[in-house]
């Protein structure tokens, strides 16, 4: 079984900034497979389903972003599974919009909900999809940058290389990490502005 947790803020008037691009990114694979989140037993919603006989569950933490480490402890804990079954999704300041960063393990890159994540779990031992969201804000308006709506164009800018990710997820649901790994590899160059990384 594979756990993919995406980060984000739990509230409806966060549903579509740039902060809440995991939970966005796991909304496109709920939208291919007609899935519905519903609330978990702990702090987060969940869905799941299967994928070649592959059984995963998507997480949505019903905490904000920076207590992210709570609803993946408790789902670990739950089910029992090992780091290296655990993706994370979340946005990325550092990378162009739409690019994707892959790492296997590593630390949390200034992202308070990967810290959270991995205080809790007192590892950082687990692969992360990240990805990019820009940083086009004047200094001392990043918060106010990362809370923004993404427009509509933005949006349908972005589709092809969330799309990708979704492929990326479903490739680490099917085989895990080398497997989403070798995807990756194989991704059209027009939606592969993106970095991977072994550690």
């Amino acid at each position: 079984m594979k756990i993919i947790l995406g980060i984000g803020n739990p509230e409806k008037k966060y549903g579509k900034t740039r902060h809440n691009i995991g939970f966005i990114i796991l909304d496109a694979l709920c939208e291919k497979y007609n899935l519905s989140f519903m609330p978990g037993d702990g702090n987060y919603y969940f869905t799941g389903s299967n994928i070649n006989a592959s059984h995963f569950i998507l997480i949505k933490p019903t905490t904000y972003v920076n207590l992210s480490g709570v609803a993946a402890k408790q789902v670990l804990e739950q089910y029992d599974i090992s780091l290296e079954n655990l993706l994370v999704v979340s946005d990325d300041l550092s990378l162009d919009a739409g690019s994707i960063r892959l790492r296997r393990s590593g630390g949390d890159g200034g992202h308070n909900g990967l810290a959270s994540i991995i205080y809790e779990l007192e590892d950082n031992k687990f692969p992360r999809l990240r990805f990019g969201i820009g940083c086009n804000f004047e200094s001392g308006l990043m918060s106010d940058y990362v809370l923004e709506k993404f427009s509509e164009k933005d949006l349908l800018n972005l589709k092809p290389k969330i799309d990708s990710a979704v492929s990326l997820i479903e490739k680490f649901i099917a085989g895990g990490t080398q497997l989403m790994f070798d995807e990756f590899s194989k991704l059209p160059s027009e939606n592969k502005n993106s970095q991977i990384e072994d550690n």
